[in-house]
């Protein structure tokens, strides 16, 4: 008797431990790539609707300050998996390999019990650490007929990339999940990244549209106040009478001077010889893994735009060259997204069809934002708010009350650690950022975050964007560019939120100066970043 009740209290308690198991969230990470928070109607409905993304706000929380470490795909990515800031992870820059002793949360998840799976793009590594399963696009990976990374070894699948990584994703939650165990997926678009090509379905619905003009498409990037006293200013003259941002006036991103007509805008190489332009990426075609279909639909879609800018292109000036790219860009990015929204759209329906949205965190967001014509520019890597910001939406039933627009200052740092408290795990203590937590279960007055750090290291390099760093609160931005030029720029976010006008050489403005840099130094050390750290960059990078 005593021995029947020993081996039924060690029943239940088994199955009461099995019991709590199964209560911790499965979680779903969604991020896409380059996709600005300008062009999902959460945020704004200017260019786009997106209902299906939509659906995870109004069922949970919008985040309006959620920003990234640094603002460049494999970096970004590096962060979020290993809650450090990119000094201490190591991966600075798309060239710098990824580290692989770091600990990564998926590990943690794994060996905490979870299954855990990714398909899409990782950008950097060909064996990703903590999965159970993967497919992975190659580096940048190609919208049509992808080749994908797997366990098992390299294939190519025909069709959409969209629509093939839903399907991976999907066909994992249907055939191979394990229903007694919580799960991690990791589901990780390609698009809307350059060279923003669109899904078939989609080609002539966006090549046909047209969109607002952004308010600064035409910057030309005067940041500095002119004939001021600048005697008083902690600064060189030198720097201060110029009053231009030399980041800004440098940086190679402008629409209409950088973004070219074959790569970017698709007009032919023969149109362009035709029309005696030479530029970079002449011999680009983006038949290049297409079947004899795909290319057709192509072509019937992008013919007559080709033909319509032999025309109008000799009546162009700077100006209207600069709106017709922009038009153009505008019409495939957006067009990728349209089947980005689609395809999130499945995955949240399968997931409610199969009632596993009831204990399943979902999380959509991006590895960082884009400019959209604002400043003239295309792609990110600076510090102002199109490509410092990024979209974050998260839904949680009965955790997170539906439709809640959170204004605390947030980053891609904090994913980590953030679920791996949903799902009960300790975090290692030599990660950095906070668990959101707090925020997503109504606990706001635990949250004390005041500012948030950012770093770019990608100099000399592709855009030309300087090395800076800086920190942001809610009302004031403060940026040190360096390396090549030592300039500062202050942004009053609450009366300047295009970033217009820099006032760090304003007298009005010198007690923010000074409290911003003194939070600066303060966060700098918090991070355990340092001039020393800067240098050590520098020098790696000339290696």
């Amino acid at each position: 008797m005593k021995y029947l009740v020993v081996v039924l209290g060690f029943l239940m308690l088994a199955c009461k431990t099995h019991e709590e198991k199964d209560e911790r969230p499965n979680i779903v990470f969604i991020m896409s790539d380059d996709h600005a928070y300008q062009a999902i109607s959460a945020y704004s409905d200017k260019l786009i609707k997106t209902p299906n993304i939509d659906r995870i706000a109004s069922e949970g929380m919008l985040f309006t300050n959620a920003s990234v470490t640094n603002s460049i795909c494999a970096p970004s990515r590096a962060v979020i998996l290993t809650g450090k800031h990119s000094h201490l992870n190591g991966k600075i820059d798309n060239i710098s390999k990824f580290d692989t002793t770091n600990v990564t949360f998926p590990q943690l998840l794994k060996k905490a019990g979870y299954q855990t799976a990714m398909f899409g793009k990782l950008h950097f590594g060909n064996n990703p650490k903590g999965f159970d399963e993967f497919k992975i696009l190659p580096g940048q990976g190609s919208y049509y007929n992808p080749d994908f990374i797997t366990n098992k070894g390299d294939t190519t699948i025909t069709g959409y990339v969209t629509d093939i990584i839903t399907d991976l994703t999907i066909d994992w939650l249907e055939n191979r999940r394990k229903k007694e165990q919580p799960f991690l997926l990791m589901y990780l678009h390609k698009a809307p990244h350059r060279s923003w090509m669109p899904a078939e379905r989609h080609l002539k619905e966006f090549t046909q549209k047209s969109f607002p003009l952004p308010q600064t498409l035409y910057d030309d990037y005067k940041r500095n106040p002119t004939g001021a006293d600048f005697n008083t200013i902690d600064a060189t003259p030198e720097i201060n009478l110029n009053p231009y941002s030399t980041a800004a006036k440098q940086a190679e991103m402008n629409i209409r001077e950088h973004m070219t007509l074959a790569y970017d805008n698709k007009i032919d190489k023969e149109t362009l010889l035709e029309l005696g332009i030479s530029e970079p990426y002449m011999n680009y075609s983006p038949h290049a893994r297409m079947n004899e279909q795909q290319r057709r639909n192509w072509n019937e879609a992008y013919e007559p735009i080709i033909e319509a800018f032999k025309e109008a292109y000799p009546k162009m000036n700077d100006s209207s060259l600069m709106a017709w790219k922009y038009q153009r860009y505008m019409q495939d990015y957006l067009g990728t997204i349209k089947a980005v929204d689609e395809n999130v759209g499945e995955l949240l329906d399968y997931l409610e069809a199969h009632e596993l949205d009831k204990n399943t965190l979902v999380v959509y967001t991006s590895d960082q934002g884009f400019y959209l014509g604002e400043h003239g520019w295309f792609d990110k890597r600076l510090m102002y708010n199109e490509s410092f910001k990024t979209p974050l939406l998260i839904k949680w039933p009965n955790k997170i009350k539906p439709g809640i627009t959170e204004d605390e200052m947030v980053q891609n740092l904090d994913f980590a650690q953030t679920f791996l408290e949903a799902a009960g795990v300790v975090a290692p203590k030599d990660m950095q950022g906070k668990s959101l937590m707090p925020l997503l279960t109504g606990a706001k007055k635990e949250w004390d975050r005041d500012a948030v750090y950012y770093h770019y290291y990608e100099y000399p390099g592709e855009h030309n964007v300087k090395r800076h760093y800086g920190i942001a609160t809610k009302n004031y931005k403060l940026i040190h560019f360096y390396y090549d030029i030592d300039e500062w720029e202050l942004y009053d976010l609450k009366k300047d939120p295009q970033e217009m006008n820099n006032v760090y050489y304003d007298k009005a403005y010198q007690d923010v100066v000074s409290e911003m840099k003194l939070k600066l130094e303060e966060t700098r050390i918090k991070y355990k970043d340092s001039k020393k750290l800067d240098d050590f960059y520098i020098e790696s990078y000339k290696k």
